[in-house]
C-alpha cells in the first residue's frame, strides 16, 4: 500500500470515527431514574437543534401529493408555507410539536428565543391560511391519519400552554386544528376496518393522539367519536401476532399501538382482561428484544429506530393502567431497553433519521408517567 493509499484509508477511518462519535455523544442527554429515563437540559437542547435545523430547510423534500393539474407544480414553500421543512409535511408538524414541548418542559432552554422566533415565523396567519388552502384541493386521504394526529398534538401543546406565545400561536393554528378535528369526526364512521400497518396509516396511532387532544381540550364530541371507533375496531381482537414484529421498515408496532390505545379507552380491570386475550403470551415473555438497525443512512431501515422509541412510549402508556406490580415493572424495563437501543443514535449525522427521530425521542422521554 502506498503512502497516499494509507493516508486515504486513515482519513476514512477518522471520518468514520467522527461520525460514530457524533451519533453516540449523548452521555448527558438523558439520565436514569427509578422508573426509567428522563430528558436532561442538554438533551433538550440537542433535540431542539435537530428541529431548528430542519423546520425551515426546504430541500430535500417529499411532497406526496396527487396532482390535479399543472398549477399544483409548485415549490414546497408555496404549497405548505407553514410546514414545508423537515423533508415532508408530517415531519415538519411534529418538529414544531417538539419545539413547543421542549419550551414547556425546559423554560430556560438555551435556544428559547430562537425557538420562539422559528415558531412565529412558521405559524403566521398568512401561512396557516396557505395550509388551509392546500386542504381544499387535496385528495381527501392526504396525511390521514398520521399527519392529522401530529397536528392535533401540536395544537394540544399550544392550547394547554399558559403562556402568551402559546396562546397566540394556538389561536393562529386554530382554523387548521378545527379542520383536522372535523376530518376525524367525518371519516371515522366511514372507515369500516382499521389499518394495522407498522407505518404512517396505522389507525390505532391516529386514534391515540386524537383522543389525547380531545381529552386535553375537553372536546367531548371528538372524544366520543374516537372511543366508539376504537371499541368498534379493537374490542374483540385476540392473539395479536407479536412474533411477526418487526417488519423491515416499521416505525410503529401494530400490536403495541393497539394495546396503548385500548389502555386509554378501557378501565383497569376491563383493560387487563382485554390485554390477556389480545397478547396472551405477554405475561410469560421474559425479554422483548429491541429492533436492530443495520444501516441508519437508509431511510427505510432507520424507521426501526422509530419503532424502538414508539414501542417505549406505548409500553409506558400500558404500564400506567396496569395494577399488577410485576407486569408493570417488566413493561417499564422493556421500555428502557428500547430507549437504550436507539436514543444514542438520534443525531444529525444522517438526515434520513434526524429530520424526524428527535420528535419520537422527546415524546418517549416525556411520556414516562
Amino acid at each position: 500500500m502506498t503512502r497516499l493509499q494509507i493516508a486515504i484509508v486513515g482519513l476514512g477511518l477518522l471520518a468514520m470515527t467522527a461520525a460514530i462519535a457524533q451519533e453516540s455523544d449523548t452521555v448527558d442527554m438523558y439520565i436514569e431514574q427509578r422508573d426509567g429515563l428522563a430528558l436532561t437540559t442538554d438533551g433538550a437542547s440537542h433535540f431542539a437543534r435537530l428541529a431548528l435545523d430542519c423546520i425551515h430547510r426546504e430541500y430535500p423534500n417529499k411532497l406526496n401529493q396527487v396532482l390535479q393539474s399543472d398549477e399544483f407544480l409548485l415549490s414546497p414553500t408555496a404549497l405548505h408555507p407553514a410546514f414545508y421543512g423537515c423533508f415532508d409535511w408530517h415531519s415538519s408538524v411534529h418538529g414544531h410539536w417538539m419545539l413547543v414541548k421542549l419550551l414547556k418542559e425546559f423554560r430556560d432552554i438555551v435556544q428559547r428565543d430562537e425557538i420562539i422566533a422559528g415558531l412565529q415565523e412558521s405559524l403566521s396567519v398568512e401561512n396557516v391560511t396557505g395550509e388551509l388552502e392546500y386542504f381544499d384541493h387535496e385528495s381527501g386521504s392526504w396525511e390521514r391519519t398520521y399527519g392529522w394526529a401530529w397536528l392535533l398534538q401540536l395544537a394540544m401543546e399550544l392550547e394547554t400552554w399558559a403562556d402568551p406565545v402559546g396562546q397566540e400561536l394556538g389561536a393562529i393554528l386554530k382554523p387548521l386544528t378545527q379542520l383536522v378535528r372535523d376530518k376525524y369526526i367525518e371519516f371515522l364512521p366511514r372507515q369500516e376496518y382499521p389499518i394495522r400497518t407498522g407505518v404512517h396509516p396505522n389507525t390505532a396511532f391516529g386514534l391515540s393522539f386524537a383522543l389525547d387532544y380531545a381529552r386535553s381540550v375537553q372536546d367531548d364530541e371528538l372524544s366520543q367519536s374516537v372511543t366508539r371507533a376504537a371499541l368498534r375496531y379493537y374490542s374483540s381482537d385476540k392473539n395479536c401476532p407479536l412474533s411477526w414484529e418487526p417488519s423491515g421498515e416499521d416505525f410503529l408496532s401494530p400490536c403495541f399501538e393497539e394495546a396503548a390505545l385500548m389502555a386509554r379507552v378501557l378501565s383497569g380491570s376491563d383493560y387487563a382482561e382485554w390485554l390477556h386475550k389480545f397478547l396472551p403470551g405477554l405475561s410469560e415473555l421474559d425479554v422483548l428484544v429491541p429492533a436492530n438497525v443495520s444501516d441508519r443512512s437508509d431511510p427505510k431501515i432507520v424507521h426501526l429506530d422509530g419503532l424502538n422509541l414508539s414501542r417505549a412510549w406505548n409500553l409506558y402508556v400500558m404500564s400506567s393502567v396496569i395494577v399488577d406490580a410485576d407486569t408493570n415493572a417488566r413493561l417499564r424495563a422493556w421500555a428502557k431497553s428500547h430507549l437504550d437501543a436507539s436514543l444514542p443514535y438520534v443525531a444529525s449525522t444522517h438526515y434520513e433519521g434526524s429530520h424526524w427521530l428527535g420528535s419520537f425521542a422527546v415524546y418517549a422521554l416525556t411520556r414516562n408517567n
